[in-house]
């Protein structure tokens, strides 16, 4: 038998949702991280810092800002794969409607499962101020 979501690549009549991070899950334009740092809705822990704003749309989405302060470009670069995966694996348990602007916290090490658990929390708590 062939594996009917290897070659279509979407889900035939299981329950897993689509799980891939399409370009309507991020944030690219310089103006919406504006926005996002201009209303200074924020929530933070030791791993990251998350700015949020309302959009009017019916799922989160996420934007990436990785100074070098947290180390050389393969050092950003894993952040950025990291937090993107953290996104793409909690986005059904993160509020909707909601710009995420994410901001790693240097000296830390990028670890999806705690990423995971630290992005669910503050965008959570983020949200509760909108």
């Amino acid at each position: 038998m062939f594996d009917l979501l290897a070659i279509h690549g979407k889900p035939c009549g299981g329950k897993m949702g689509d799980q891939r991070f399409l370009h309507v899950y991020r944030i690219t334009r310089g103006a919406e991280f504006q926005r996002a740092y201009q209303r200074r809705l924020t929530a933070g822990d030791d791993r990251l810092l998350v700015f949020a704003y309302p959009n009017d749309l019916a799922h989160p989405r996420l934007g990436l800002s990785v100074s070098r302060k947290v180390g050389n470009a393969v050092v950003r670069n894993r952040w950025k794969r990291c937090i993107r995966e953290a996104f793409r694996l909690s986005r059904e348990q993160l509020p909707g409607g909601v710009d995420l602007v994410v901001i790693p916290r240097p000296d830390t090490v990028p670890e999806t499962a705690k990423l995971q658990d630290s992005l669910v929390r503050l965008a959570r708590r983020a949200a509760k101020k909108i």
